[in-house]
């Protein structure tokens, strides 16, 4: 198993749950985050004055799919994630050693 995280820009997430939705990942959770890469934020005015905005709002997805659906998995949030613009975010991959649904005690695949 493995469990794919990805940080994306917020006005795409529809589009990514869809995309992972169509090919049948089941499981997601969304946390919403602010961070920066190498774009390093922007200067912003506001009432006169200048600032910096350090941290950019960005989603974070993380699911855990079998490891022979990874690269549709990946596939997916790429297509539906990409805008061609700096900012569009990263995937990261883990492995994952057990999973346990705590109702069932399923372990496994089985627990996803």
């Amino acid at each position: 198993m493995k469990k794919i995280e990805a940080i994306i820009k917020p006005f795409k997430l529809d589009e990514v749950k869809e995309a992972l939705q169509e090919i049948g990942v089941q499981g997601i959770t969304v946390t919403e985050a602010k961070g920066f890469g190498r774009q390093k934020g922007h200067t912003e005015l506001y009432r006169g004055a200048e600032y910096v905005v350090d941290f950019l709002p960005k989603v974070k997805i993380e699911i855990v799919v079998p490891a022979g659906r990874v690269e549709a998995a990946i596939d997916a949030i790429q297509k539906a994630a990409r805008t061609g613009r700096i900012g569009d975010g990263k995937i990261f991959i883990l492995n994952v050693e057990e999973a346990i649904r705590i109702r069932t005690g399923e372990t496994g695949t089985d627990a996803l």
